[in-house]
């Protein structure tokens, strides 16, 4: 008999930072195994257009819900939304995020602090009320933080110290929780995307510089592509990775094992 080892037909997926580039193929995936879709950012409109296409598509359900994940009580009020419509939540993605770019000597204080207040806090803000809400009441969760290779190394190239600190927050984070979280049948794992093409990096990743770069230092000496983190996401929210939790993935052409 054959079997579907990422079927989430029937469950709910939160993921934050859906209204464009890979939070939306994310939840594209995902939608794709069944799962039902709430597509969170702060644009309404945009994650409204996401949600839309999406149920259009695949035929689950999917909402979109304005939400500013550094604001606590607007994440507490959009995950209780979630659970009133949806009636559960079993899959967060913690997606959403900034980067600052400037030399660490020139990098001010408001610039740091937002980067910690979006992709370290607002991972966390996201995180406890998903779990106390509605994971740990039911015995059962997947969250799936994307931080960063960044997360795990330093970079030469483009300065972003406030980036590399807050993603590596992330990753231990991550670790934390799934220490803490495991005996509620809660995993919590992390995803650290190397460069990959979204609208906002094509101009970048296409500058003769960062080519140069990607063939000395990705060992697969290219980007990644549409979909490639699919399958990590896929496996890590399903309950095929039931034994997997505090598991730290980079799916970054090989960039970290240098």
């Amino acid at each position: 008999m054959t079997k579907n080892y990422f079927d989430l037909t029937g469950q709910t997926a939160i993921v934050t930072g859906a209204s464009g580039g890979l939070g939306v193929q994310m939840a594209e995936a995902l939608a794709n195994q069944g799962c039902n879709i709430v597509c969170m950012a702060r644009r309404k409109e945009k994650v409204d257009e996401v949600a839309a296409a999406i149920s259009k598509e695949y035929g689950v359900k999917a909402a979109g819900i304005r939400c500013d994940i550094t604001d606590s009580e607007n994440v507490d009020s959009a995950v209780a939304e979630v659970l009133k419509e949806f009636g559960r939540i079993d899959i967060l993605v913690n997606n959403a995020g900034t980067g600052a770019v400037a030399p660490a000597e020139d990098v001010t204080d408001e610039q740091f602090d937002n980067e910690m207040q979006i992709d370290l806090f607002g991972s966390f803000k996201m995180a406890r009320a998903a779990a106390k809400q509605a994971m740990i009441p039911t015995n059962y969760g997947r969250i799936i933080n994307i931080s960063s290779m960044y997360g795990m190394v330093g970079n030469k190239i483009c300065g972003s110290a406030p980036y590399h600190a807050a993603k590596g927050g992330v990753v231990n984070l991550t670790r934390a929780l799934a220490a803490e979280w495991g005996k509620y049948g809660i995993t919590v794992n992390a995803i650290c995307p190397g460069y990959f093409y979204t609208p906002l990096t094509q101009e970048t990743l296409d500058s003769d510089f960062f080519q140069a770069n990607a063939k000395t230092m990705i060992p697969l000496e290219r980007y990644g592509k549409e979909g490639e983190l699919d399958s990590a996401t896929l496996f890590l929210a399903s309950p095929a990775s039931s034994y997997v939790t505090g598991a730290i993935l980079p799916v970054d052409g090989g960039y970290t094992c240098m």
